[in-house]
């Protein structure tokens, strides 16, 4: 596959986007991202989408030419899409980007500057921790699990994050595609956090204030409490365990 382009010489920085039945939201998420100055190729994984999605990412192929897409078979999970994009990819740097809106490419930019200036090797969104970022009000529960799941990820692993749970995660590229990852579901979070906490001090871990436009279950948000669970047991896992 040839690499795209939009301005050689620049890092790539590859843009892995899930989506599932996402067909309302996608293009402007694909238009925020193009009207950023980074050198990108956004890969846009269908992971079995039911509604409008499949033609609509294909118009968005056939319309940029940064922009690729990658059909799974079915409807496989959230971490298998995420797993395709990173094998599929090519960039200096990658990170991952909803099709929901729930994040905002605006805030990409900082998100990558530790990356783009060396001093990081992984860098994590964080709606936690300060900063002059809207924030939708959180879903209470939704907000107690993600703060003990942060907890339970800083007593395993012996580190200081805030947001375990957070979509936005950025990494140096050939670190995320030398890890062996194997979530299909919404386990992927827990599993990428463990398998760099694990590095321990050898991987520069870096947190950035963003903003965050969360989505009610009736505007299609999709995790659940149950899948508080699958973190949880994930956690412990990949403490011990590839």
């Amino acid at each position: 596959m040839s690499e795209p382009s939009n301005g050689a010489g620049r890092p790539l920085v590859s843009v892995v986007v899930p989506v599932f039945n996402e067909e309302k939201t996608v293009a402007q998420v694909v238009e925020e991202l193009l009207a950023l100055d980074l050198r990108l190729e956004i890969l846009l994984v269908d992971d079995g989408s039911t509604d409008g999605s499949a033609a609509e990412l294909a118009r968005l192929a056939a319309t940029y030419p940064q922009v690729t897409v990658h059909a799974q078979p079915r409807n496989l999970g959230k971490g298998a899409a995420v797993r395709r994009g990173i094998d599929e990819s090519h960039g200096d740097i990658l990170l991952i980007q909803d099709a929901d809106l729930e994040y905002s490419p605006k805030d990409i930019p900082a998100l990558i500057d530790p990356l783009l200036t060396g001093v990081a090797d992984a860098v994590f969104g964080t709606r936690l921790r300060g900063g002059a970022h809207a924030q939708r009000a959180h879903l209470f529960w939704h907000y107690a699990g993600n703060r003990f799941l942060t907890l339970l990820s800083n007593v395993l692993y012996n580190t200081t994050i805030s947001d375990m749970e957070v979509g936005y995660k950025a990494f140096r590229g050939d670190l995320v595609r030398g890890l062996t990852l194997v979530s299909n579901d919404f386990r992927i979070e827990p599993e990428l956090t463990a398998k760099i906490l694990r590095f321990g001090p050898e991987i520069r871990l870096y947190e950035v204030p963003i903003s965050y436009y969360g989505r009610s279950y009736a505007e299609g948000k999709k995790i659940t409490w149950k899948d508080g669970f699958g973190a949880v047991a994930a956690l412990f896992r990949f403490r011990f365990t590839s």
